[in-house]
């Protein structure tokens, strides 16, 4: 059976679960996130550590890394591979955390990641930046479509992002570049999983997750993971204050932030009347969030 990465859950051990804001009548959660603070800085090289082991998870499917798991240095240079110069990258870290917290987190195992469809590195694939499963206590599934935004407006990500998925489920391709939308996708992943190595028990399991039939034991709906990393902007006063009253000011900081935008994912799932969908929503703030994203993708892929 499919099973989450033993990697993912290592970040968790890093990172500070700050808060979980309930949205839309307690059916959402927002999970907020804050990485580990030293001498007044956001400490990316202990994130780092906790992220590294998980690359060739998110980015490289099951077959290759069958393929060569007696070879862990070439596995890893293709896993390091996929990712795009990582000084123009400006979504794989969005799309690579996002995979952490469907993961670590929501204990929601991962089928596909959109870095496995890459032919080349400089090659976009239009759609979801991965697709997850999570079992339900009732014994159902949602399948998981990841949404993900790094913005230094957390507004803007957070707009972006519904509005992104709102045309996933209309099917709505403004680029005008081919075909997209949440059924071509799941013909997608149909035609793609199964290239993978699978068992004949898996197969039938992803296929009964896209396509479930009246014969399924379980009903099966869709869902989104949304990842927004936003930067915090910080005064000279803040930045001069002791270590421990700064970790105290940042924390509330930035959960007054978060605190005003959860009436505005309530407007945009309104907006776009997406009622029906469940949605998990991880937050992360960064400082100089330009500056660290190309520093922690340098360190993750250099």
């Amino acid at each position: 059976m499919l099973d989450i990465s033993p990697f993912s859950k290592k970040m968790l051990e890093v990172l500070k679960h700050s808060k979980t804001y309930k949205i839309n009548n307690q059916q959402n959660n927002l999970e907020l996130f804050i990485c580990t603070i030293n001498a007044n800085q956001f400490d990316y090289a202990r994130m780092v550590e906790s992220l590294i082991e998980s690359v060739a998870d998110f980015s490289i499917s099951r077959k290759t890394k069958e393929k060569y798991h007696n070879s862990p240095m070439t596995l890893s240079q293709k896993a390091r591979e996929k990712f795009r110069n990582y000084k123009e990258n400006k979504g794989e870290l969005g799309e690579f955390l996002l995979f952490c917290f469907l993961e670590g987190h929501l204990n929601a195992p991962k089928i596909l990641s959109k870095l496995e469809l890459k032919s080349s590195t400089n090659m976009y694939v239009n759609g979801s930046d991965g697709i997850h499963f999570l079992k339900l206590p009732n014994g159902n599934y949602q399948l998981i479509f990841g949404e993900s935004k790094l913005y230094d407006d957390i507004t803007t990500g957070l707009r972006d992002a519904f509005q992104s998925i709102n045309d996933f489920v209309k099917e709505e391709n403004k680029k005008g570049e081919g075909k997209s939308g949440i059924t071509y996708e799941k013909s997608l992943l149909s035609a793609s999983v199964f290239k993978e190595t699978w068992s004949t028990e898996d197969e039938e399991f992803i296929e009964q997750l896209i396509y479930p039939t009246n014969d399924s034991s379980f009903e099966v709906d869709d869902a989104f993971g949304i990842f927004i990393g936003f930067e915090v902007m910080l005064n000279a006063d803040q930045r001069k204050l002791p270590n421990d009253k700064f970790r105290t000011a940042i924390e509330d900081h930035i959960n007054e932030v978060v605190t005003k935008k959860i009436s505005n994912i309530e407007n945009y799932i309104e907006e776009h009347g997406l009622f029906g969908y469940n949605f998990y929503v991880y937050t992360m703030p960064f400082l100089d969030i330009e500056l660290s994203r190309i520093k922690i993708l340098e360190s993750l892929i250099k």
